[in-house]
């Protein structure tokens, strides 16, 4: 029997939004896509990989473009 599983943890997503220096604005459609299902919710956390300081903003951007129209509330 083996002494070691050979069970690996995966590696800790690093926030985008830290590593790039990006900033989260409601305007940028294509990069809030990447945070969101297909059926138009947030993905969390432990999904993304983002720091709670991005996830926070990001949540705000995804709230402004939903309310100006630029994202769907609901996927069709």
């Amino acid at each position: 029997m083996a002494r070691y599983s050979s069970f690996r943890r995966p590696q800790k997503k690093v926030c985008l939004f830290c590593k790039d220096k990006i900033v989260a604005d409601y305007k940028e459609i294509d990069l809030l896509r990447k945070f969101i299902t297909e059926q138009g919710k947030m993905l969390p956390r432990r999904a993304t990989g983002n720091c709670a300081r991005h996830q926070r903003t990001l949540a705000i951007a995804i709230k402004r473009a939903r309310e100006i129209g630029l994202l769907p509330y609901v996927a069709k």
